[in-house]
């Protein structure tokens, strides 16, 4: 196979991959992460020896959506950052994402902590990849005077995180619409 071939057939596994891994995103989000394989299949639309392929166990599963999650959330910041109309609301639009990610996190992480040593090492990734992210649009936000200038990514973090606790099983709770009230706060001065 030419290098030109082989390149194009990788190109095609990691959009295989994404699409598989934001397939079973979404389904974790509406089902749970111990959600049949077959749904997730069916969302990707492959069949499951596909998943099965490249993910022999759902741990494995778990874990690259974790990943994949964190990575799409880290990746926008960026790109939030340039398109939007201003530091505040690219911030703004990042948190949303954030929270989305944090409601499926809760569900997984509750999986995954079984395995403590695995888990650490996967919140340490998500430190890693997230706070750099936070604080770039914290900081972009602070330098045009849109928010207040005395908060770290990790205290903004921390606060988003918290509020999202308990929205993935009660849906009474508007997990979205606390962490609005906080992210306005945040120009209070």
């Amino acid at each position: 196979m030419s290098e030109e071939g082989t390149k194009s057939k990788r190109a095609d596994a990691r959009r295989n991959e994404k699409t598989l891994l934001d397939a079973a995103a979404a389904v974790f989000v509406t089902s749970g992460v111990e959600a049949p394989v077959r749904d997730i299949a069916a969302k990707a639309g492959v069949g499951m020896g596909t998943i099965y392929r490249h993910f022999p166990t759902r741990a494995d599963l778990i874990v690259a959506v974790y990943r994949h999650q964190v990575d799409a959330c880290a990746e926008a910041g960026p790109e939030l950052l340039a398109s939007s109309d201003s530091p505040y609301e690219a911030l703004r639009r990042w948190i949303d994402l954030f929270v989305d990610f944090l409601v499926t996190k809760h569900g997984l992480a509750a999986v995954l902590q079984s395995d403590n040593a695995g888990f650490e090492t996967l919140h340490t990734y998500f430190l890693d990849t997230l706070l750099p992210v936070c604080a770039r649009l914290l900081g972009a936000a602070a330098e045009a005077g849109e928010i207040r200038s005395d908060l770290e990514a990790l205290e903004v973090m921390r606060g988003v995180g918290n509020l999202c606790i308990g929205a993935e099983s009660d849906p009474r709770y508007n997990a979205r619409k606390m962490v609005g009230v906080l992210i306005a706060g945040l120009r209070e001065r």
